[in-house]
């Protein structure tokens, strides 16, 4: 067995950037990723893409219902090597159905980039993702995107990225001009010029040096009027931005803000770029015993997401691994710590997009997608042997609810069989009535109704029908004594409104807020749980 090389692993660690690309829908994120994987050359051509009219959308959406709606559904993986650095962009569903996949993608990531549209500024779902990433300190870059369009004033938008997303914030690009009378953006960290030509088809635009604005080569390159404001305005920029600390952006105590437009392929080199030079390497996490740090020479990582059927044609799912700490090598046995079961991997996958490739061995901050069978969960951990458990891939206490009824007898194993491996996956939550064992999905957003139903025909040859059901929450329930008599009594009484999830925790369903507050004062020995992982 080759033995164990401490500083070239050191080295891999240090080169791997893994973040996430947050936005609202339509804020241009598919199309950010999509420029990014052109500048690794992992893509020929943006827009190669698009080109194939049965295949629709763009690389990273690669399920049909995706292509039918135009969102991002499922997160999805993208890998790719720039200037010697090997980056892993975890792609999010934008739109606010799919929030809970987004939230435990970013469990994985080591840094977020945020897309806002420069016309619709910051809109409510990037607001909640960033409080998220605001939560845990995660390090972000701002990228302000669709600068060839008429938008908000540069000053007002990032007045609005300070004040609406609680961030401090300082830019280190600045547009000239804006929508018509866009002329590019000046680069205040390499302290250059990118003029744009407006011309999609070319893949990068060039840059001038200008080392000094009150040079008069600047008047030649842009015009006298477009000079002078700009200069005032990298002044006032000066004036009223704290300096870029690195250290701060690392704590998540400032964020870079950069403009562009990533339709047209400007002011993505330059985010990434610098991206490249100061986005944290893998970061330590902290599990239920301990804080692990990606130099421990030994693998522990944990599943944050599951996704089947990648392949129509099998019945197949992949588990997503991040790699926490230690070198994850193939077919070499692991501890599966739920199941206390050691397992062996013959193909590991990495990714980009649609093409997986079979890897030997990958490092912390990598993600590796894992075949099985059905024995992964979310939030599942893997190690060489050591009992722990990474913390934090909650399932958040679902908005919507309905039974879920059989529409054809003849299938009920199939629709057993998809129900229980969606549920793995986490597009939704199974709850089973004590009283009657009937069957109620509970789900985040009202759009995943749709995606089940799709995927349960599609995939697993199976129809079902929806009945309403009227529950305004779901609560996960932890008596301080199951022998005590409130509990018993709260049993009792509350009887029809009882649950167990996949885990067989007892779930409350409150018909409505109101019922539940009374329930919570009449029973005060009881504690009610938004998320699941309250151990």
């Amino acid at each position: 067995m080759p033995k164990f090389n401490f500083m070239s692993f050191i080295e891999e660690i240090e080169r791997r950037r893994t973040f996430g690309i947050i936005s609202h829908p339509d804020a241009g994120k598919t199309t950010l990723t999509e420029k990014l994987l052109l500048f690794g050359g992992a893509i020929q051509e943006a827009g190669a893409v698009k080109s194939n009219k049965i295949k629709k959308g763009a690389t990273s959406d690669f399920m049909e219902i995706e292509r039918q709606r135009g969102i991002s559904v499922a997160t999805s993986v993208l890998a790719f090597e720039y200037n010697d650095i090997k980056i892993n962009i975890l792609d999010t569903p934008g739109h606010k159905d799919f929030a809970e996949d987004t939230f435990r993608t970013l469990t994985a990531v080591d840094s977020v980039i945020v897309v806002i549209d420069v016309a619709k500024g910051v809109e409510e779902q990037t607001e909640k993702l960033v409080e998220v990433c605001r939560m845990r300190n995660i390090p972000m870059i701002v990228f302000i995107n669709k600068l060839d369009r008429e938008g908000k004033d540069a000053f007002d938008l990032l007045d609005e990225v300070e004040q609406k997303l609680g961030l401090r914030v300082t830019p280190l690009s600045f547009p000239i001009g804006m929508g018509y009378e866009f002329k590019g953006i000046y680069n205040i960290w390499e302290k250059n010029i990118n003029l744009f030509s407006g011309d999609s088809r070319k893949d990068i635009e060039e840059t001038i040096e200008v080392s000094d604005l009150a040079s008069s080569e600047l008047d030649v390159l842009i015009g006298e009027d477009a000079a002078n404001t700009l200069r005032e305005e990298i002044e006032l920029v000066e004036g009223i931005y704290p300096e870029f600390d690195k250290e701060a952006y690392k704590n998540g105590e400032l964020q870079p803000v950069f403009f562009g437009s990533a339709l047209n392929n400007f002011g993505v080199r330059e985010l990434l770029d610098c991206f490249v030079e100061i986005a944290p390497k893998p970061r330590p996490k902290q599990s239920d015993t301990r804080l692990v740090d990606p130099e421990e020479s030994k693998f522990t990582g944990f599943v944050f997401k599951i996704h089947a059927n990648m392949d129509p044609n099998h019945r197949n799912r992949l588990a997503f691994v991040k790699i926490v700490s230690g070198e994850f090598k193939r077919n070499t046995p692991y501890l599966h710590v739920r199941n206390n079961k050691k397992l062996k991997f013959s193909s590991p996958n990495a990714f980009f997009a649609e093409k997986k490739e079979i890897v030997d061995i990958s490092y912390p901050g990598d993600i590796v997608g894992l075949q099985d069978t059905g024995s992964f969960k979310i939030g599942d951990t893997l190690t060489e042997g050591e009992i722990l458990n990474y913390k934090g891939v909650p399932s958040f206490s679902p908005e919507h609810f309905r039974y879920i009824n059989n529409a054809d007898p003849l299938k009920s194993k199939q629709l057993a069989k998809g129900i229980d491996q969606l549920m793995d996956e986490g597009v939704a939550q199974l709850f089973t009535l004590e009283l009657n064992g009937r069957k109620v999905i509970g789900t985040v957003g009202a759009l995943q109704y749709e995606v089940i139903q799709y995927r349960l025909e599609h995939e697993y040859g199976a129809k079902c029908i929806y009945e309403n059901l009227n529950v305004a929450k779901a609560c996960w329930i932890e008596p301080e004594d199951e022998k005590n008599d409130e509990f018993k009594e709260f049993k009792q009484v509350k009887q029809r409104f009882l649950a167990k999830d996949k885990q067989d925790q007892l779930v409350f369903l409150a018909d409505s807020m109101f019922s539940l507050q009374m329930t919570q004062q009449k029973y005060p020995s009881i504690k009610f749980h938004f998320t699941s992982e309250y151990h």
